[in-house]
């Protein structure tokens, strides 16, 4: 599918930023396990940091489908950077679709540069997949809301400055679910310790706990038992933006294959010339197009929306191919894919990790399937 000129523009923006700025520092980042901060005030000058947050308040307001291209391009270089700001936007999304005019003033004009960063949290240890589960709890008391319990996988755990809160009003009840804004400073918010991950080691996933944590009612982001509806709708673009991610890194993949496969010698001549290897990289290539064009249709809105059975589709293929892409590039590589030598091999433990958050595979064949039954 054909870019526009304006999108082409931002596609090579960001692809220069990717191999000048990011590339040559990802792989150290996560043998550090320590986050690009450098990079990222070099995404809020490219103004990428404010890609949703509507021009009134300075912002970028990208449309779908170049915030599919940016993650893609982004992803290419440095998963953990991709799926730092993809977060970050979530939580400026919730702030510009539901906030109040006192809470986007509040907040985006700071966001939209970078800081605070923001962090989205839904998912809970006992409660992932199904949300409807959560036992986090928003008290109210008078003016403010008394906040208690543990959410869990939260991107940008620690670097975060103001958390989108999903919490129930009524523990007992699944119908109370509802959005706050909860700065990170606030007393009885306490950060549990780095997740050791398989991939995305330079990302900051952490616990997040809440005792007794105290905000204002006005902190509320949308109304009682309005917050599974309004995380489902934000998630559904969400899930454009993983596919994308996806997209990203198998390309970067299928490329590093394809570029040690002309230099690497085997009997005589270049394992690209052998009929097995050939072949294999084809099959790379034709999935990791598909699953662009799938990510890109899905992008499309249609009636200013996303819809769900393709963001679904998108999220699903696009994710399952990064991984099986990035494990056909450390078998192109052979030995040498099995080392750090090479970026293959954080290809391939970074690729899972797009078929697991923001709904794993198993829930988009679901939504599929759901929306295939209509």
């Amino acid at each position: 599918m054909d870019l526009t000129s304006e999108q082409r523009m931002v596609r090579d923006t960001v692809r220069e930023f990717v191999e000048a700025e990011v590339a040559p520092v990802a792989s150290e980042a996560e043998e550090r396990e320590e986050f690009p901060e450098d990079v990222w005030e070099g995404l809020a000058e490219l103004d990428l940091t404010s890609m949703t947050v509507p021009e009134e308040y300075g912002g970028f307001d990208a449309d779908m489908l170049t915030y599919s291209v940016v993650n893609e391009e982004l992803a290419y270089g440095h998963l953990a950077l991709a799926t730092a700001l993809s977060v970050h936007c979530l939580a400026t999304s919730c702030i510009s679709q539901f906030g109040s005019t006192d809470q986007r003033e509040r907040w985006l004009p700071e966001m939209r540069d970078g800081r605070p960063v923001g962090a989205f949290a839904l998912s809970e240890p006992h409660a992932g997949s199904n949300p409807a589960e959560m036992s986090t709890e928003a008290r109210r008391e008078g003016d403010e809301y008394v906040l208690n319990g543990t959410k869990q996988w939260i991107t940008n755990g620690e670097r975060a400055g103001v958390v989108v809160l999903f919490a129930k009003t009524d523990r007992d009840d699944p119908d109370t679910v509802t959005q706050f804004l909860v700065p990170k400073d606030i007393d009885g918010l306490e950060v549990g310790p780095r997740e050791e991950k398989l991939g995305l080691r330079a990302s900051d996933t952490t616990t997040l706990v809440f005792e007794d944590a105290r905000v204002p009612a006005e902190n509320r982001l949308t109304e009682v038992g309005k917050g599974l509806k309004a995380a489902f709708s934000i998630l559904t673009g969400g899930r454009v933006a993983i596919a994308s991610q996806a997209v990203g890194l198998a390309q970067a993949a299928l490329d590093d294959a394809v570029d040690y496969a002309n230099e690497r010698e085997q009997f005589g001549e270049k394992i690209i010339d052998h009929q097995a290897i050939a072949q294999k990289l084809a099959d790379m290539g034709t999935d990791v197009q598909a699953a662009r064009l799938l990510t890109r249709d899905a992008a499309r809105k249609n009636d200013g929306e996303v819809h769900p059975k393709s963001a679904s589709m998108a999220k699903y293929f696009a994710s399952e191919t990064a991984v099986d892409v990035a494990e056909e590039a450390v078998q192109v590589h052979g030995g040498y894919g099995y080392t750090k030598d090479f970026d293959v091999e954080r290809y391939y433990r970074d690729a899972k990790i797009t078929t697991i958050y923001e709904g794993t595979s198993e829930i988009q064949k679901k939504v599929i399937a759901r929306h295939l039954r209509q």
